[in-house]
């Protein structure tokens, strides 16, 4: 059974696409969220600062996304990275140390020619329930 994740301290969708959907398995439940970019969900505006406020503010919306489907960043299972510049790779290896608890997530992290807004990173992720 598909169910829809929403939460006020994540931004809203700026498309047709939902926060998150989780799926019902029989041993748990998979949640896939939609990417976020570093959108203040109060605002709706980007957050200002260095890329490394803006993946800050990503993570804290990926959090607040995780809490409303019951988990956390620690029960995502696997993260798609986009970056405009791959120059900052380590400054988001540096975030997910500080935020993550070993064992991390599968992930992939790839250079783009645009994001949504203007922005320089976007992260979506898979979470698992048990």
């Amino acid at each position: 059974m598909k169910k829809i994740i929403q939460t006020s301290f994540a931004p809203a969708a700026i498309g047709p696409y939902s926060q998150a959907v989780s799926a019902d398995l029989s041993v748990g439940k998979i949640v896939f969220l939609s990417g976020q970019i570093p959108l203040d969900p109060k605002t709706g505006e980007l957050v200002s600062g260095d890329f490394a406020a803006r993946a800050r503010q990503v993570f804290q919306n990926i959090q607040a996304v995780c809490e409303a489907a019951g988990g956390n960043l620690n029960h995502i299972i696997k993260l798609n990275i986009y970056l405009l510049s791959l120059d900052n790779f380590q400054i988001v290896n540096q975030l997910m140390i500080e935020l993550f608890s070993e064992p991390y997530p599968a992930r992939a992290t790839l250079a783009v020619a645009g994001l949504p807004k203007g922005t320089d990173v976007e992260i979506e992720a898979v979470m698992y329930l048990f």
